[in-house]
């Protein structure tokens, strides 16, 4: 049996042996194999329900694909058109192939024969494909996408945790107007180009608001925790005493120490919304019924979902009565004792719809040449709005993680459910183009955590370790499509975090389609191990120094990560050799710098330093490193806001939950004391030595 489940699973993209972060095979195990064939939908319980399943598969071998996607060429679209349905085709054997245009929007344009079109334009479009041997003609979605992106002007700008970049006007976290300023401030006075933040994704509608905007309850909405109350055309036409009761609610969350709180403003900002809600006595507005009809369903059972969730107390729909569990169900959505308050949800992400919008004005009126980036995290947690939306694309008792690696050695899972590929390509692809589509409507550019989502992903089986998991292929080319020509109708930059344990060829096909990579300082070694040399880093590529699960430059000169990691038990070899080898790789950094003439001390004397607790070094360490980025051949340099400022504190430590308080450290120095948006200061920034070009 062990041969015929190895090619059921390699029928389905499911990896039976694969390559560790030391370069060493690993073989999957058959249980991973039969766990994961099941979320499929593909039973490999038996010998018998494994030849069975095979037979299927034979069987559909030469059937059409549901979804075409071609890469338009120097001659058009219409032979790489034709050419790619041949692969479909017996030997000798001929089909009628007919196009419409548009695939039916706006509708009337009707099918024709595709070999009588000169060309095919950019776009979604749909095939019908009659074949001799087939009783009926065939459907087939058919993308034609650019070749590749092309390359943005070479610029830097700060990436920022939003959330955490407050000003004295937010109400206890950084929002969209706070966005903005930091755009409009960084592009006027310092010449940035972009503004990269983190995910803006929707949070629960009830608490607790989970912390983590890489585990949001949707990734389609944003969150309104993000509005800047007092910008809402509502608030204005406020009593002056609702405004005063208002005002003082923020300026008491202002008025917090220590770490985040969302649950706190989420509370305060809801009443404020209610209010103003309220006030508008839900007057007709052709502009709201606008934005409601080209959000379409997606928008009403988002805003159902969240109507339900403050319904029954907790935003997990698998704790819902069971009536209320399938959002395709009529009983669900047709409710009109819900109605209002879903339209009070969707009124919250028209408003917005407009800050966003307004965001991305500020940044390209600053002169910014990129603007805003968004981030897209990587899935949803199981009980989210998204696969209570459509459960039937995600794959039931699978988690997304990822394997070990030299920075999580025991692996990971993210308590993520993953997408079906299969079901992906069935509805032809359209959630993750919405999606990005989404992302990119207000924005310069979208970085996609963890860009192996769009090729494989780490399957964990429910209750199963991290390490015993695998890796489920994604039509690659497909998802590049959908991105680039979202990205290409937005006039967008898209950025991949290719870090960590990465597929052979992606980062090829990645440059190939004008998609860039991520380069980090830390990680950016040769073949033997030394630090890279400046002009050897990738032109097509975001170069930063860090990340967000890494502590900023001073915490981790400091060998911050290392103590903490001891302390809460997550290190898989003896401390001392963690800072051996930590100690070394600086080292190799400081020689770098120095030899550069980046760093005047002599990397003894600042190792020395290091090794007695001494701060001396710290700004010119950080100066350093963001020069030395400046001298890659990088279009875009990341500079760390938290680094700027001095900030030591990491903002997250993976494979921890309430081990470590991740993603609630607001903005800070070297000694804790908040910086807020005001605060902010050219000259006592660490940013450059001089102006980069």
């Amino acid at each position: 049996m062990a041969d015929e489940l190895t090619r059921l699973a390699e029928y389905h993209g499911v990896a039976t042996r694969y390559d560790d972060w030391r370069g060493r095979e690993v073989a999957v195990a058959p249980d991973t194999l039969v766990a994961v064939l099941a979320a499929l939908g593909v039973d490999a319980s038996s010998p018998a329900g494994v030849r069975d399943a095979l037979e299927r598969e034979r069987a559909r071998e030469d059937a059409l694909p549901p979804t075409l996607v071609v890469r338009r060429g120097d001659g058009g679209a219409t032979g790489p058109i034709l050419a790619e349905l041949r692969r479909y085709l017996g030997q000798g054997e001929d089909a009628e192939v007919e196009i419409e245009i548009g695939g039916g929007e706006p509708p009337g344009l009707g099918f024709e024969p595709l070999e009588q079109r000169v060309d095919v334009p950019s776009g979604w479009h749909r095939l019908r494909v009659r074949r001799l041997r087939d009783r009926h003609p065939v459907h087939v979605q058919l993308l034609v996408a650019p070749a590749a992106l092309g390359p943005p002007p070479r610029a830097w700008g700060f990436t920022a945790q939003l959330y955490s970049v407050r000003s004295r006007a937010s109400w206890g976290l950084g929002d969209l107007r706070d966005l903005a300023d930091l755009a409009a401030w960084s592009g006027r006075t310092l010449g940035a180009g972009f503004v990269l933040v983190n995910p803006l994704h929707a949070t629960e509608p009830v608490p607790p608001v989970g912390p983590s905007p890489y585990s949001p309850a949707s990734r389609r909405f944003p969150s309104p925790l993000y509005l800047r109350v007092e910008d809402m055309p509502e608030y204005a036409a406020l009593p002056a005493d609702d405004r005063e009761r208002f005002a003082a609610t923020a300026a008491a969350l202002r008025a917090g120490t220590g770490l985040l709180d969302r649950d706190a403003v989420w509370a305060a900002k809801l009443a404020a919304f209610e209010t103003m809600y309220r006030a508008r006595r839900d007057a007709p507005d052709p502009l709201f019924d606008e934005f409601r009809r080209r959000e379409g369903p997606a928008l009403a059972r988002f805003a159902t979902w969240c109507a339900i969730s403050e319904e029954q107390g907790t935003s997990d729909w698998r704790r819902w009565p069971a009536a209320l569990r399938r959002a395709g169900d009529h009983a669900v959505m047709d409710d009109p004792s819900r109605h209002a308050r879903a339209r009070f949800h969707e009124w919250l992400q028209w408003r917005l719809d407009g800050q966003l919008a307004a965001a991305q004005r500020a940044a390209l009126d600053a002169g910014m040449a990129v603007g805003i980036v968004h981030d897209l995290a990587v899935g949803v947690p199981h009980g989210s709005a998204d696969t209570w939306a459509d459960e039937s694309l995600y794959a039931p008792g699978m988690s997304v993680g990822a394997p070990p690696d030299e920075f999580n050695q025991r692996g990971q899972d993210w308590g993520q459910r993953p997408w079906r590929p299969d079901a992906l390509a069935r509805g032809g692809y359209a959630p993750f183009r919405e999606l990005a589509a989404a992302a990119l409507r207000h924005a310069g550019g979208i970085r996609l955590d963890h860009a192996m989502q769009v090729s494989r992903l780490w399957w964990v089986p429910e209750g199963a370790s991290p390490a015993d998991g695998t890796y489920v292929r994604y039509d690659r080319d497909a998802l590049l499509g959908c991105l680039t020509w979202e990205a290409e109708r937005f006039g967008a930059v898209v950025v991949g975090e290719d870090l960590g344990t990465v597929e052979q060829g992606l980062r090829d096909e990645l440059t190939r389609r004008g998609v860039f990579g991520t380069s980090l300082l830390w990680f950016e070694r040769d073949g033997s191990g030394r630090p890279k040399p400046a002009e050897r880093w990738r032109e097509a590529s975001l170069a930063t120094v860090g990340s967000h699960d890494m502590p900023p430059i001073t915490g981790f000169v400091h060998g911050d990560h290392i103590e903490l990691r001891d302390r809460l038990g997550l290190l898989t070899r003896p401390r001392a050799d963690e800072e051996d080898d930590h100690r070394r790789a600086l080292s190799g950094w400081l020689d770098v710098l120095h030899g550069e003439g980046l760093l005047d001390a002599a990397p003894e004397e600042v190792m020395r330093a290091l090794a007695d607790g001494s701060t001396a070094y710290d700004e010119r360490i950080v100066t350093a490193l963001h020069d030395f980025l400046t001298r890659t051949p990088a279009r875009l340099v990341g500079i760390s806001l938290a680094d700027a400022v001095g900030e030591r504190r990491t903002q997250n430590q993976p494979g921890t939950t309430d081990e470590y308080p991740n993603w609630r450290v607001p903005l800070a120095d070297a000694e804790g004391t908040p910086v807020l948006l005001e605060d902010l200061d050219a000259r006592a920034l660490n940013l450059f030595s001089r102006a980069p070009k």
